[in-house]
């Protein structure tokens, strides 16, 4: 398996698609946004900011943004036009956020890249991920990017495992994915396009596209007073 980024990600739906080179594991994206962003970004703001906003020296904003007071975006990054970053959002080193984006609540990113029109709303972590076009992710999702044991990360995939040479990568999540509330994909986890994962789903490894991935708890209901 050779993980290209086409079979995830639609490199129209980004302008920064320069990231992605044909002849390389989608992953590898992450190894180049810091020198892109040093290359590329020159700091400028066309939008009106609200009092409380805090912004680093190395931050593009496009036009149409909404960012709402106490979000805080070190840098560098990029903001596409019309996205919306709520209160509280956190934005670390290394982010480029596509056009259309919903950034939220006590959520925070760092060296990632969101495709356009992503929803990442309600207390997540995005660490060393890439998001898809129009990906989703549930209130509570965490994309886990360092191993317990600090070793690199890994691909398992039913022919086996792939080795991707990162100490820290989370997830790639495809086009129009949907993760469900409080999941956690563990690191070197690939979600192809259009799939679902459950709420309450730990993953690692391989999700093809147009699956579900299903998690079903089992539940036991006892009398109360059977108990005294």
């Amino acid at each position: 398996m050779d993980f290209r980024s086409r079979d995830y990600l639609d490199l129209n739906a980004t302008q920064h698609a320069l990231l992605f080179p044909e002849d390389e594991p989608v992953w590898t994206a992450l190894t180049r946004i810091e020198s892109y962003l040093e290359f590329r970004l020159k700091r400028e703001i066309r939008t009106e900011l609200p009092p409380g906003v805090y912004l680093g020296e190395h931050v593009f904003i496009d036009e149409g943004v909404i960012i709402e007071p106490g979000a805080v975006i070190k840098g560098p990054a990029w903001i596409g036009r019309h996205t919306v970053i709520r209160s509280g959002a956190y934005l670390r080193e290394n982010v480029i956020v596509g056009e259309g984006c919903t950034l939220g609540n006590s959520c925070e990113f760092k060296n990632c890249i969101l495709f356009d029109d992503c929803e990442v709303p309600h207390f997540n972590y995005v660490g060393d991920s890439i998001l898809g076009l129009g990906a989703h992710l549930g209130g509570g999702v965490i994309l886990s990017n360092v191993r317990l044991d600090r070793k690199n990360v890994t691909i398992h995939h039913d022919d086996g495992s792939t080795p991707t040479g990162l100490r820290k990568f989370g997830a790639v999540i495809g086009d129009r994915a949907e993760v469900g509330c409080n999941s956690v994909l563990n690191p070197g986890t690939l979600i192809g396009r259009r799939s679902l994962i459950y709420p309450l789903t730990n993953f690692t490894g391989v999700l093809p596209p147009d699956s579900i991935l299903k998690n079903r708890q089992t539940h036991q209901i006892v009398d109360r007073q059977r108990l005294g």
